[in-house]
């Protein structure tokens, strides 16, 4: 008998809902092929269908083997779990593979109804992203024995990109409802030069700088989006609701952003905050063994965080230049979160750390690049990534007779909290066949110091891939 919520009734509800999903694209595909549009896209009656398959090659002197489950599939960024060299088939090197339908269905003169549902997926194993998977998969193992996996925003949901109904208006803008891209990951997808690739951009591989800190967030439930742009101005606003009580979902976030655009020049500056965000670990070999601990389930440490951004790029001939600077603070929840609570993709975390920072913890993420189109077909792009982490490190001490935080500064790897950098550069050259059809190959090298190094089995990694993307 399959018990409800348990790992297998789970995985018939994801299968049924997955074959729900594919039978709505063969309705789409196959009904009123008559009112196609005429402009390339697939798209009947104001619903497009739409989707991205990326995968190749790739090497990495300190890897670990392939995940099924995680979306980036290899250590493309350096990792504690990197430690011999890796040469494995490779998913979305340059894009999440994936498959949505998008609609848009005209009201009036002025408005129309959106929709939005999206499904990423692995292209070297057919299953539905999910990261949380990836890490229950190594729990209790050691780093020398793990396979590749990590947090993430897709956990296993049918829809685990964007899922929203809204109303948009060509004077008023688009006003959205349901799950939503984190206005942050629109900006730095945008003025990344390596467009939030995973196997050679930083930050499209790590989710942190996109989700304000914690890479659940680059996509938010239970929100409402709204997107204005008149001339050279642009407005983005986000508002997630809360739960009052323990929820994976954490409690409420909000994001606004204004750009512009003029004579070659794109500027956008951003402001969020995000209460209780979680970000989720693999139970260790300790943590697994505590009696009535369940083998599925995992940790998390939650914090209250808050970002602000800058970012920027020129376009000249044929060179667009891009930079960027997002500025992190973490710090202990006003509403913790307690053991026990079922969060993203519905999983449990059995242990939950809210007191991980005493004194506030800031992150600094800055990137600069290029890219250069040498013909119409063949461009080639150039990125350099820096992690900036403060020393946040603190011991416990009985003052008085109470126990209380006390900092004890370092700057060595002798601890994740000391002050600590990450660098990474990559270079991509990309050549299209067709609109639809091209193949890249590139390079990424990446490495870890002092704080950002602990625990790393191996400080540096060299990622080398060559691959193939089609899209619809």
């Amino acid at each position: 008998m399959i018990k409800p919520n348990s790992p297998a009734a789970n995985g018939l509800k994801k299968t049924a809902l997955a074959s729900a999903f594919v039978a709505v694209l063969a309705v789409a595909g196959g009904a009123n092929v008559a009112h196609a549009a005429d402009d390339g896209t697939l798209t009947w009656n104001g619903i497009t269908l739409y989707g991205t398959l990326d995968v190749g090659v790739a090497y990495q002197n300190h890897g670990a083997p392939l995940s099924d489950d995680y979306y980036v599939g290899l250590d493309y960024l350096v990792q504690k779990n990197g430690r011999k060299a890796i040469t494995s088939v490779a998913p979305s090197g340059l894009s999440q593979s994936k498959v949505g339908i998008k609609g848009l269905e005209p009201l009036t003169d002025d408005l129309s109804a959106v929709f939005n549902v999206e499904m990423g997926f692995n292209p070297t194993s057919g299953k539905i992203s999910d990261a949380l998977q990836s890490m229950v998969n190594n729990n209790g193992k050691p780093l020398n024995q793990q396979s590749v996996n990590g947090d993430g925003s897709r956990a296993g949901q049918v829809f685990n990109g964007p899922a929203f109904l809204g109303l948009s208006s060509k004077t008023f803008g688009t006003l959205t409802a349901g799950r939503q891209n984190s206005v942050l990951i629109d900006d730095i997808v945008k003025y990344d030069p390596q467009g939030g690739s995973y196997a050679f951009s930083v930050i499209g591989f790590s989710g942190a700088a996109g989700g304000m800190g914690n890479t659940q967030d680059v996509r938010l439930d239970d929100a409402l989006k709204y997107n204005y742009s008149h001339d050279w101005l642009r407005v983005a606003a986000l508002y997630q609701f809360g739960h009052t009580g323990d929820s994976g979902n954490g409690r409420d976030a909000a994001q606004v952003d204004v750009g512009f655009d003029y004579a070659g020049f794109s500027v956008d500056g951003f402001y969020g905050y995000k209460n209780s965000a979680v970000g989720a670990a693999a139970l260790s070999a300790t943590q697994l063994a505590t009696p009535g601990v369940p083998h599925d389930s995992l940790a998390a440490t939650v914090s209250d965080t808050d970002a602000w951004a800058l970012m920027g790029s020129y376009t000249v001939g044929s060179w667009k230049f891009s930079a960027g600077f997002d500025y992190i603070t973490f710090e202990n929840p006003d509403h913790p979160l307690q053991a026990g609570f079922s969060g993203l993709g519905s999983y449990d975390f059995s242990f939950v750390n809210n007191n991980a920072y005493p004194f506030d913890k800031k992150l600094k993420i800055s990137w600069a690049g290029a890219k250069y189109s040498l013909t119409k077909e063949l461009s080639l792009t150039g990125a350099y990534y820096h992690y900036d982490q403060n020393d946040y490190h603190s011991v416990n001490q009985t003052i008085n007779g109470q126990t209380v935080a006390v900092r004890a500064p370092c700057s060595n790897n002798s601890a994740g909290s000391c002050s600590g950098t990450l660098n990474a550069y990559s270079l991509v050259a990309d050549y299209r066949f067709t609109k639809r059809f091209d193949v890249y190959g590139g390079a990424m090298y990446s490495e870890v110091e002092d704080g950002l190094a602990n625990g790393y089995l191996h400080p540096s990694n060299m990622n080398v891939m060559v691959g193939a993307r089609f899209s619809f």
